[in-house]
């Protein structure tokens, strides 16, 4: 059988066994760290429906059947990329990988930022007889998907700011150029002390980089391809620079109210404000839905285990 690449690197890195930290204590916690996490995805996701999530869904509905496919591929983009990752360095079963992962994209949504990625640790701890130091793993996997989201965010300012400089105030160029300092900020120092920080491989270190990057990039690409369908009367490179803005607003940190900015920023370029803003509202409410779903079959399909 043929040795994984985290399992090769353990004879290079004795210092790998700190990080574990859950090594020491007893094996049921990774199960009911994993409860909390799945009971606290339930609670959200019940927060977000009786706060009205899903209203959206009642106010614009796109007829063209392409938009639901390329959003539904743009929902599967992130597990996707993270299976392929895990694949590899673990070679993790599809079926229940992709659960998993899923699981951890909703809990990183619905209950607090980074939580998912918490709930994937723990599943991979239950597992140890199949990964070897999965907290390293787990940790190197999730800073690099930072890394990479924060320097896309900086091309795109890059890109677009000569575009759209003259539309934006000088307070709002000054909130720009803050929050760019500051994503440049947090990721500078996980490049200059990144022998201390991973504990992959460099030459992993850099696939799995580029793999975020392929992620992102394809996710801009099907929101892009999704709004065009939904509304049609816009070119889809037009799209393609909003779903840039789009991904640039998300990852700056000091920018108040982020959904807003871009609507308003999106409403400049195109017009139809009304249009865009429940385009807006209803893709949020069916990824809300998805969520539902998805939490509801696990749970469904939990059971049915249990009973056979």
């Amino acid at each position: 059988m043929s040795t994984s690449i985290a399992e090769a690197s353990l004879p290079l890195a004795p210092d790998l066994a700190g990080l574990e930290p859950l090594q020491t204590i007893k094996s049921r916690w990774p199960t009911i760290i994993g409860a909390i996490l799945t009971v606290a995805m339930v609670i959200g996701l019940g927060h977000e429906l009786f706060g009205s999530g899903l209203a959206g869904l009642s106010r614009m509905v796109p007829a063209s059947p392409l938009f639901y496919l390329f959003f539904g591929l743009l929902y599967m983009s992130p597990p996707t990329g993270d299976l392929i990752i895990f694949r590899k360095l673990w070679g993790i079963p599809i079926g229940q990988g992709y659960a998993a992962l899923l699981k951890k994209r909703i809990a990183n949504e619905v209950v607090i930022g980074y939580s998912g990625d918490a709930y994937f640790y723990t599943w991979a701890r239950q597992r140890a007889q199949m990964i070897a130091a999965p907290f390293g793993a787990v940790k190197d996997v999730t800073i690099l998907s930072a890394i990479a989201g924060n320097g896309i965010t900086l091309l795109m300012i890059a890109l677009a700011l000569p575009l759209g400089i003259n539309l934006l105030s000088e307070a709002q160029l000054q909130t720009l150029g803050g929050s760019a300092a500051v994503v440049f900020a947090i990721s500078l120092p996980f490049l200059i002390f990144s022998k201390k920080v991973f504990s992959l491989p460099r030459k992993t270190l850099w696939w799995v980089f580029m793999i975020h990057c392929l992620r992102l990039t394809a996710g801009s690409v099907l929101i892009a391809l999704a709004w065009h369908f939904a509304l049609p009367t816009v070119s889809i490179w037009m799209w393609l620079f909003l779903a840039a803005a789009r991904l640039l607003v998300s990852r700056l940190p000091l920018v108040p109210n982020k959904d807003l900015l871009f609507a308003n920023f999106a409403i400049i370029f195109i017009g139809q404000d009304q249009a865009l803003s429940e385009l807006v509202a209803f893709s949020a409410a069916l990824t809300l839905l998805i969520h539902v779903v998805l939490i509801g079959s696990f749970g469904l399909y939990g059971l049915v285990r249990k009973k056979i």
